[in-house]
């Protein structure tokens, strides 16, 4: 079936072409209502769709917000674009969806997608990251997102600034205490472990990674105790498997009284899921925590102590911040202890 065309509703309504665009695609100038009427008349006849391209135009607003994530099958991902999304709606918009796989490259092939369709606003939820491999895509990106400012567009991102991104108008950082919370979680866990500590943490210069390892450290050496040994891999549930596999061969030959610290949720499922393939048992042969309380603990057993992070505040006011709305609570967490970090008797 071809679509109806604009010039075939303007012709049987008997007006111009631009006179049943204004009608059509909502812009401010319209015509008496009796010729509205019969435009609206027309294009329902005919079954006219209005073109969103030509509808933005009219009204400067496509009524679009574009949502770039690491990875929307992570939890923390997905609770955070629930947020974004219920934000569009109180809004009136709809959301474009990305993932980029932690690439700044593919965030900026995102960016520049988005920018195309005339999104009004762009969300970035995803770690930050300065690794030399990264300079040349961080650099690409920040100057994307600087012309997509620079043009009327909205930036919200959650964690860190972009690396190199200038734009001072239409930029915000949603911030979140990433290293307080570390410490605080460390702190907590000193007062259970009286052993060793050891971090499983991203690769290297990933920020959100550096700042919760750089937190738990400050945690540990205010309590009086030994800096933990870092154990660096993938920022993923793999990548905690993987640390956990190794973990649990050390244990296996007799290395006890450790405190693991994941420093994100699905790493620590990772680890933990490692450690019980081997024949051990958490929190018996050793204790674990991790970071951001996604939605999924709520089935893991045994539960899981975390730092909690509100992700789907995160991500609405991540979405009002990019629709202008600049009256925010800055967002806060709380440590919460549970199963996993408590000695068995």
């Amino acid at each position: 079936m071809v679509a109806s065309t604009l010039a075939e509703v303007a012709r049987l309504a008997g007006v111009s072409p631009a006179t049943a665009s204004r009608v059509l695609n909502g812009s401010a100038r319209k015509p008496g209502p009796d010729i509205a009427n019969r435009v609206r008349q027309a294009a329902e006849s005919l079954g006219y769709v209005a073109n969103a391209q030509a509808q933005g135009l009219a009204k400067s607003s496509s009524g679009l917000i574009g949502l770039v994530v690491h990875d929307i099958a992570d939890p923390y991902f997905a609770s955070i674009a629930r947020g974004v999304q219920v934000a569009a709606r109180n809004q009136g918009r709809m959301v474009l969806l990305a993932t980029a796989a932690g690439a700044p490259e593919a965030e900026r092939e995102a960016v520049a997608a988005f920018a195309a369709r005339r999104a009004d606003s762009i969300v970035l939820a995803g770690s930050r990251s300065a690794r030399k491999e990264d300079t040349d895509a961080n650099s690409a990106l920040a100057t994307e997102l600087d012309r997509y400012c620079a043009n009327g567009g909205q930036v919200a991102v959650v964690g860190h600034p972009v690396v190199g991104a200038t734009s001072g108008t239409g930029y915000h950082v949603v911030a979140v205490p990433n290293e307080a919370l570390a410490a605080s979680l460390a702190a907590d866990l000193t007062v259970l472990h009286t052993g060793r500590f050891i971090v499983v943490a991203g690769p290297e210069s990933l920020f959100t990674s550096d700042d919760r390892i750089r937190g738990f450290q400050a945690g540990l050496a205010a309590a009086g105790r030994e800096p933990a040994e870092v154990f660096r891999t993938q920022f993923t549930r793999s990548g905690g498997h993987a640390a956990g596999l190794s973990l649990a061969r050390r244990i296996a030959a007799g290395e006890k009284d450790l405190c693991i610290f994941a420093v994100n949720d699905v790493m620590a499922i990772g680890v933990a899921a490692a450690i019980r393939g081997q024949d051990l048992r958490i929190p018996r042969d050793a204790l674990i925590a991790g970071f951001d309380d996604i939605e999924t603990l709520r089935d893991f057993q045994p539960e899981l102590s975390t730092v909690h992070l509100p992700l789907e505040d995160i991500g609405a006011q991540a979405a009002r911040r990019a629709g202008g709305d600049m009256d925010f609570i800055p967002i806060t967490g709380h440590v919460a202890l549970r199963r996993s970090t408590h000695h068995e008797e």
